[in-house]
């Protein structure tokens, strides 16, 4: 993601209309998407129209080539909407335009990039029932035969699955494990092609509206021009360095939705009264809301030191792991405090921070857990000091 964006002028008008979409639109539909768990067709086709799923596409494929600075600030404001408006957007813009933009060919980018542009859903299959981050354990095959490949295999926990036109999805192209995990590639599937189904949607504990299911493959058949870049083995680096911005939008999704939470919270204590007084005067409650305020501004300016160093071309792999991890937990522990600041209310349904807290909880494991993550920072920390 170093595109050179939009002009900041155009970038700002920009965002302030999104700012009023988001809260003019997207926020007033959220009760119907969670009763049906799924966005409205019509609300995607108004989020295709703005723009939303062509951010980080480059311009001469009809997106708006945005910085990664501007697409993190755009996911800032996009997540103060329930997490299912992020989510139908964020796997296109992210992992899978950044992997055609890394490593697809000219032809894979001029078919697939601007049908992203045109509101086309995606998805990423990396992970299975028996392996995530653990590439040695994927069983997912692709064999060759002939001029084309024949994908055999079931991806678990899909996001976007039920609706994506097509998924980028890594399989072994050796049943060997390589060393540098080269027996990993990546490949481009439309999710028509026969051979492919879909699993019923996961029920999950929250986050409704953003979908998940298995990704089936059973004999797909595909030429062999639906391997990333035409070669194999490149896949799960393709993927590692994709995930870095894909984590970065996971950051901007907790910080975004961390956003609204405090609010929320900050307004009902000042509503709520107690021994005659807001619950707001109360100092422990004050020092809930100030130890929030203090890590949501920290995770922020985590995000934007990341993003700034990105620009300027430094490796951001292991900051991006510190900013994901920090940002995801503190979103975590902020919609704690503003459940305990509703108190009793805060259990019951009828009111929304029940269902923030439980949107919350998965960001601290999709796209690396934090242990994950961890191993990932303290073995870049042991790599560096052993190269001194």
């Amino acid at each position: 993601m170093h595109d050179p964006g939009l002009d900041p002028e155009l970038f700002a008008s920009f965002l302030d209309a999104l700012r009023r979409f988001v809260r003019e639109r997207l926020v007033p539909a959220e009760a119907t998407v969670i009763s049906a768990d799924r966005i409205p067709a019509e609300l995607l086709d108004e989020m295709s129209e703005f723009g939303l799923f062509g951010l980080t596409i480059p311009v001469e494929f009809g997106g708006a080539g945005l910085s990664l600075s501007q697409y993190l600030e755009v996911i800032l404001e996009l997540s103060w909407a329930a997490p299912a408006f992020r989510s139908v957007i964020a796997i296109g813009t992210g992992v899978v335009a950044t992997a055609l933009k890394l490593d697809g060919t000219e032809e894979q980018k001029a078919l697939w990039l601007p049908q992203l542009v045109d509101g086309a859903i995606a998805s990423f299959g990396l992970t299975e029932p028996d392996s995530g981050s653990d590439s040695a354990g994927m069983k997912t095959s692709a064999v060759k035969d002939g001029d084309h490949y024949v994908l055999n295999g079931t991806k678990r926990y899909i996001t976007n699955a039920p609706m994506a036109r097509f998924a980028l999805v890594m399989a072994r192209t050796s049943r060997e494990n390589l060393p540098g995990n080269a027996h990993v590639s990546a490949f481009l599937v439309p999710t028509d092609a026969p051979g492919v189904s879909i699993g019923r949607p996961d029920q999950k504990m929250g986050q409704r509206g953003a979908l998940t299911a298995d990704l089936i493959l059973q004999d797909v058949r595909l030429e062999a021009s639906a391997l990333l870049g035409g070669v194999e083995g490149r896949g799960f680096k393709t993927a590692m360095k994709a995930l870095d911005g894909g984590r970065l939008s996971v950051a901007a999704g907790a910080i975004g939705y961390a956003r609204r939470i405090l609010a929320s919270g900050l307004q009902y204590a000042t509503e709520r009264k107690a021994f005659g007084e807001p619950i707001a005067n109360f100092q422990l409650i004050q020092a809930m809301l100030a130890d929030s305020q203090t890590e949501l501004y920290a995770a922020e300016c985590m995000l934007r030191d990341v993003a700034r160093l990105a620009a300027a071309g430094e490796r951001i792999s292991t900051k991006a792991a510190c900013v994901k991890m920090f940002a995801s937990e503190a979103c975590g522990r902020i919609a704690d405090r503003t459940v305990q600041i509703y108190g009793g209310a805060g259990y019951m349904a009828e009111y929304e921070v029940e269902r923030f807290f439980r949107d919350s909880r998965v960001y601290r494991i999709y796209e690396g857990t934090t242990q994950i993550l961890q191993l990932v920072i303290a073995r870049a920390m042991l790599k560096e000091l052993n190269e001194v």
